[in-house]
């Protein structure tokens, strides 16, 4: 089981970090759409716009768009491994072996 979630970290890492650059920087459908019907005019500035990550790439330089979505691999892969190793359901033996 540990080699598959080694394996399933690598390959999500590689895909962040390469599949990255071959993403389209147009407008998906919904933000077409948003544009065309014109909802956009009314749309106002997220509050994180400016922040590190925003619009998928490192201080919005699309040079660095493979290495934001590693670091966002990474860190959504440690918060998962940090809840489900809290909440997990502890064995009768291994209660015995805390005591």
């Amino acid at each position: 089981m540990k080699k598959f979630f080694i394996g399933f970290a690598v390959v999500s890492v590689l895909i962040a970090g390469v599949l990255s650059y071959f993403a389209s920087g147009d407008p998906d459908g919904l933000d077409k759409t948003v544009e065309d019907t014109g909802i956009a005019a009314h749309a106002q500035e997220h509050p994180f716009a400016g922040s590190t990550f925003a619009d998928y790439a490192l201080g919005g330089d699309d040079k660095f768009t493979g290495l934001a979505g590693v670091l966002g691999v990474i860190v959504v892969l440690a918060v998962s491994f940090s809840l489900f190793w809290f909440l997990r359901k502890k064995t009768p033996s291994s209660d015995l072996a805390d005591q």
